[in-house]
């Protein structure tokens, strides 16, 4: 399988009251296409720190990162920016959904952006794989926290991205829904052959990809 993602010798690093604070030390790996891989390690370690650097919100202090063979340090913020809107599927443990957009709206958002036919028809099928399409006109305020989830993951796959980012998706919920959204994670992940990289503290979830990267103190443990 091709290569999606290469990093190598990745380091991150804050400047902060005067101190140097070595966030992500010579970090060195690669993610396939159709691969799921987790990525697990204690609070403070510098997992959300990698994800950013791999969606192209941040900027490593030191290191390559190459997404389809292209190194993020010599394109342009916008065309970092047209990678992450086509290519790329944010899932975050906040849900970010678009307040004032029912389920819907949001899950249509993305395949508007990317001007794909169809959207509302599409993207009323995904909601009813997933068990929501008796609330895909509701608001997300009107959503529990599991159903938010649900349609957040929704709009991450809806315009068929090469991979998913999660970050803690499961984070916030209860066991039932972490079940459900795990689950939906990876059969839609295997489904499409969308690569998943996915953050979590969740060790039964991080069995459950094709491999498992332990990040400690900033660096990867064998």
């Amino acid at each position: 399988m091709k290569n999606l993602y290469k990093l190598g010798n990745i380091n991150l690093n804050y400047h902060l009251n005067g101190n140097d604070i070595r966030v992500l030390k010579n970090i060195n790996f690669e993610i396939k296409k159709n691969e799921r891989v987790a990525l697990i390690g204690e609070s403070g370690s510098g997992k959300t720190s990698l994800l950013m650097l791999m969606s192209g919100l941040e900027k490593p202090s030191t290191g390559s990162i190459f997404f389809e063979n292209k190194d993020f340090s010599e394109i342009s913020e916008e065309q970092k920016t047209s990678i992450r809107k086509k290519k790329i599927g944010l899932v975050f443990q906040q849900f970010y959904l678009i307040p004032n957009y029912t389920a819907l709206e949001n899950v249509m958002f993305p395949m508007q952006i990317n001007k794909i036919k169809n959207e509302k028809d599409k993207a009323a099928s995904i909601l009813s794989d997933i068990g929501l399409d008796h609330r895909k006109n509701n608001l997300p305020s009107e959503l529990s926290g599991g159903e938010q989830q649900r349609v957040a993951i929704a709009r991450a796959i809806s315009f068929n991205p090469e991979i998913i980012l999660a970050d803690e998706p499961t984070g916030n919920l209860d066991r039932k829904n972490t079940e459900i959204v795990s689950n939906l994670l990876l059969s839609y992940s295997k489904k499409n052959k969308i690569s998943l990289f996915l953050v979590t503290h969740n060790i039964d979830l991080a069995k459950k990809c094709d491999r498992v990267i332990n990040l400690f103190d900033g660096q990867i443990k064998n």
